[in-house]
């Protein structure tokens, strides 16, 4: 297989470096050059700085790593092209032209898989299936809540962080968009939102023109009540989930990666990661994924229409945030 990947920054790289883990080595870069990451380590690959010219190398598959609003101007052409893609998250700062990526997939004849790559941490897996399960020790979800904080200048030290995307409003930055797992995997364990209030503030002093806090209420077809908290300034960074059933609660913290499942006053039971668990395994599990569905093996288990709903509930925050009112779908 021949992958490009666009773009090589911190995540770029990270694909990179996975990719050859996991024996795929015929690899092409689509580069502006603007990425203070260093090059020496893609001295031996071909780098073209021309859309055109990257995909007349006929790729399989292309990585679509670079700034969130630049991501639709790389897919289209490659899905018309016949490429599978791994598109990061968020597909786009927009639905405009989304629906010109569907009808371009359907020309291709590829498909598209969107990396959420909390998807495949096992801690939130474990959840997902003991929540499935009609029996379950919590008994039926009532509420759910998502916390994730980080501060902002600690993600790149070595870069200035107000010339990162996530940063950057024209890049399709701030917290909403830039943290939007939690708004995927909520809904990828309790199906689809019904309703949607949010509040967001830029107030910080950072000097950038993103929102850098964010409040979202959920309101799930199936009638659970969920809330989402995002902010770039928490120190240390959190980032927790906390499930209330009728019988008990289930409550997971990303930086211990286990699950504790509570019932009346006491702890039923652990899930705890195994020893060796590292933060890139979640991202080695999503592009093992990846491959398996390029070559036919699979199918892609984060949809574009994933995608698109995350992206849908992403824009609904800063709709709801703008006129002060309850959004419904």
């Amino acid at each position: 297989m021949k992958f490009l990947i666009a773009g090589f920054g911190s995540i770029g790289r990270r694909h990179f470096r996975n990719l050859l883990t996991l024996g795929v080595d015929d690899i092409v870069f689509l580069r502006s050059n603007q990425s203070t990451i260093p090059d020496d380590e893609i001295a031996d690959f071909l780098v073209e700085t021309d859309l055109r010219s990257a995909l007349s190398h006929k790729p399989d598959a292309v990585i679509i790593a670079n700034p969130t609003s630049l991501h639709l101007d790389v897919a289209i052409q490659a899905a018309q092209q016949g490429c599978y893609l791994f598109i990061e998250k968020p597909i786009s700062h927009s639905l405009e032209r989304v629906d010109q990526l569907k009808e371009a997939l359907l020309q291709g004849g590829s498909k598209a898989f969107t990396a959420f790559q909390f998807r495949f941490h096992p801690g939130l897996l474990t959840i997902k299936n003991l929540i499935s399960n009609p029996s379950s020790v919590i008994g039926r979800p009532m509420y759910v809540r998502s916390h994730w904080g980080e501060y902002l200048p600690g993600w790149h030290p070595w870069e200035d962080y107000r010339k990162g995307y996530s940063a950057r409003a024209d890049l399709g930055g701030g917290v909403v968009l830039t943290l939007c797992h939690p708004l995927d995997y909520v809904r990828w364990m309790f199906g689809d939102v019904a309703s949607l209030w949010a509040f967001t503030s830029d107030q910080s002093h950072f000097d950038i023109d993103v929102e850098v806090t964010a409040e979202i209420g959920l309101y799930f077809e199936n009638g659970v009540i969920g809330s989402v908290h995002l902010d770039y300034v928490q120190q240390p960074p959190v980032h927790r989930l906390e499930i209330i059933g009728s019988e008990g609660t289930i409550q997971w913290n990303n930086d211990k990666g286990a699950v504790w499942v509570y019932a009346g006053n006491g702890i039923v039971e652990t899930y705890p990661l195994l020893p060796n668990f590292e933060r890139n395994d979640l991202f080695l599990a999503e592009m093992s994924h990846f491959i398996d569905v390029v070559r036919g093996n699979a199918e892609p288990l984060c949809t574009l229409d994933d995608g698109i709903w995350a992206l849908k509930l992403a824009l609904a925050v800063h709709e709801s945030a703008r006129i002060g009112q309850l959004i419904k779908w």
